[in-house]
């Protein structure tokens, strides 16, 4: 399973910079996200509906050949357009693309702190049943399924330093909030907001599509991946430690993050003809 994610996600990226220009890429992603949004509200809802009637092997089974039966059919089709530029078959490292790597992995840093240790306080210090965690993951698809397209279309009117500015801004308020807030509702608006900006990071994908070179898109972003997971590796280990001395600090590092992501953001610079 985490396999198939991986290189789902890693060739979804890669395919969507290389087939849609600087101009259509960002609101492609956010489409991609809004679309995502509403099948996981879809299966959501399906789930809870089947598990009236069946049990979890049953469901595993039955999902596992529809997906088999769509994997098949994927298997047949060639959508590929062949005027593309062929993409480097080794992995690429290159200083210029510094930035994209640096913002890549706080990207990483900071989803390990929405995913794992925002929803660990909603339960531990806040008490939030299965059915109130499930509530919000439903609002916030809700949510993205109208809001990520708009997301993208800001991408191409504002551009990714001011959108990205705008997303760790928020989030050094968002994380400090965190580790101060007492109010089961408080922290709810949080974690919806959180998820909100958490959608703001295409623009480093966008922002890669507009200074790197076209054979570098599908090696950069598999090696984006692997820079992403890094932090993935480190973060909950460290947070964990943090969290048994004092939760705060869990959160405070976070607010720090995001200073540094702000600081960072600011070097972005587009070059005017590509």
């Amino acid at each position: 399973m985490s396999f198939g994610f991986h290189y789902y996600e890693t060739t979804n990226q890669s395919l969507t910079l290389q087939y849609f220009d600087q101009k259509t890429s960002p609101w492609v992603f956010g489409k991609l996200r809004s679309t995502a949004a509403a099948a996981n509200i879809f299966t959501g809802l399906l789930v809870f509906g089947a598990a009236a009637f069946l049990n979890y092997q049953q469901m595993f089974l039955i999902f596992g050949a529809v997906i088999i039966l769509l994997g098949s059919w994927g298997f047949f089709q060639n959508p590929a357009q062949k005027h593309l530029p062929v993409q480097h078959k080794h992995m690429i490292l290159r200083k210029k693309y510094w930035l994209f790597y640096f913002l890549t992995f706080m990207s990483g840093a900071r989803r390990q702190i929405f995913v794992a240790f925002a929803v660990f306080l909603l339960v531990e210090k806040f008490s939030y049943s299965v059915q109130a965690v499930t509530a919000l993951f439903i609002l916030n698809n809700f949510i993205n399924y109208f809001l990520s397209p708009l997301i993208g279309k800001a991408i191409i009117r504002f551009g990714e330093r001011k959108v990205l500015s705008m997303e760790y801004g928020s989030l050094i308020f968002i994380f400090t909030a965190y580790a101060f807030v007492d109010s089961v509702y408080l922290v709810g608006v949080l974690y919806v907001l959180d998820h909100i900006f958490f959608n703001f990071s295409i623009a480093i994908r966008t922002y890669f599509q507009k200074i790197g070179r076209q054979k570098d898109i599908a090696p950069t972003m598999a090696a984006s991946f692997t820079i992403n997971h890094i932090a993935a590796v480190v973060i909950p280990v460290l947070g964990g430690l943090m969290w048994a001395a004092d939760y705060r600090i869990v959160f405070f590092a976070g607010t720090a993050m995001s200073l540094v992501s702000l600081a960072a953001v600011q070097r972005i610079r587009i070059p005017k003809t590509k």
